[in-house]
């Protein structure tokens, strides 16, 4: 078992979140709460993106996202919505 709980091939696979520049950052700057709509969305997922940008597990971090469709929060500096478009699915009643 990996130092932090988890354990075989899945705490393998995800060793990068170990270095990732979001590990010590507010989680709700990456999810969003209920209710939150239009500017303020786009204000928090920019915020969270700028941290992704700097991030030196960006690209396995969004290639994650990807694979497993993670339908919630922003990852590799792609919001929900980024995601929907490049996996060409629905919105899902999501505003950007």
């Amino acid at each position: 078992m990996a130092q932090d709980g988890r354990s075989g091939p899945v705490a393998e696979l995800r060793q990068w979140q170990d270095r990732a520049a979001c590990r010590d950052a507010d989680p709700e700057l990456f999810f969003y709460p209920d209710g939150e709509r239009g500017l303020d969305r786009k204000q928090r997922q920019q915020a969270a993106a700028a941290i992704c940008m700097g991030c030196v597990v960006r690209a396995p971090c969004r290639a994650y996202a990807l694979a497993v469709a993670e339908p919630h929060g922003v990852w590799g500096g792609l919001s929900e919505s980024a995601r929907d478009a490049i996996l060409g699915r629905p919105a899902a009643g999501r505003a950007s």
